[in-house]
């Protein structure tokens, strides 16, 4: 699922290409994927891009007369500009809004479950939908002072769950969580209400660093059209095996049913290497 360094990228690359830009149409072939019907989507139809920014993991294309796009990628989809529209065959399209110019600004989806979705607001029903209304703090640029106080209320939940939950920091999942817990060198399944002051500082700093060297790696890499699958700058996800960056030792983890949790057992678990869930389910 595409975090908030990549949405981040896709909101600063489609908002420098389509600022100004007059929507002449606009089409949901994904029927499925238009959640709101008032204001209808062809209230768009003849209006101006002012810009597109960022809410969480959430894209928001910002529309003249007050309306707004709120889109959510989800696992699977991608919103890309195309310098020509897309044909009546391709099945991967959600959402087209398409530019007076030819170009098309267009939501595709990749695989079966078709999730990604695609709401059309005003600025109070921005402000009032349960996807943005809910969010806790942005991971980026400035994430809370004080994380020890900000995660404490949810007790025993594991670190590398609580800093995935949107509700209470909003930014991180899946893969940059495990890169963040390894920068700060603390274990995933610390629990929450267990950081003290030296834990929360040193996860801040981790926060703040490896997000914003992300973009900084997308400034450099990412360029239109965006590509299907961003160069991610991994160090420890997906390198299970892998010998760790730091410190050598082997990168292990942590198997669930949809994810897989990367870590370092020498600089976060004190040497002790987690028991694997597959393995676990099979002992049982």
């Amino acid at each position: 699922m595409p975090e908030l360094p990549e949405v981040e990228i896709t909101a600063r690359r489609l908002g420098e290409a389509l600022a100004g830009a007059t929507i002449e149409s606009t089409l949901a072939p994904g029927i499925n994927a238009l959640k709101t019907f008032d204001p209808p989507l062809h209230a768009l139809d003849g209006r101006t891009i002012a810009g597109l920014r960022r809410i969480g993991k959430h894209l928001v294309v910002d529309v003249s007369g007050d309306l707004h796009v709120l889109v959510h990628l989800m696992s699977a989809g991608r919103l890309q500009l195309f310098d020509k529209r897309a044909g009546l065959r391709d099945r991967t399209s959600r959402l087209l809004i398409r530019i007076d110019d030819g170009r098309e600004l267009r939501l595709r989806e990749f695989g079966t479950k078709q999730a990604a979705w695609v709401k059309v607001l005003t600025p109070e029903g921005l402000a009032a939908d349960d996807a943005v209304a809910t969010l806790g703090p942005e991971a980026w640029p400035d994430p809370p002072e004080d994380l020890a106080a900000l995660l404490a209320p949810h007790g025993a939940r594991p670190l590398q769950a609580a800093l995935r939950d949107q509700r209470i920091i909003t930014g991180i999942g899946r893969s940059w969580v495990d890169e963040i817990l390894w920068t700060a060198q603390l274990s995933p399944f610390k629990r929450a209400n267990e950081l003290d002051a030296d834990d929360a500082a040193a996860l801040r700093r981790a926060i703040v660093e490896r997000l914003g060297a992300a973009i900084d790696h997308y400034e450099e890499v990412v360029h239109l059209p965006i590509p299907d699958k961003l160069p991610l700058p991994l160090q420890v996800h997906r390198h299970q095996g892998e010998p760790c960056p730091r410190c050598g030792t082997t990168i292990e983890a942590v198997h669930y049913e949809d994810y897989v949790l990367c870590y370092c057992p020498q600089d976060q678990t004190g040497g002790r290497v987690l028991k694997d869930r597959r393995l676990s389910r099979l002992l049982k």
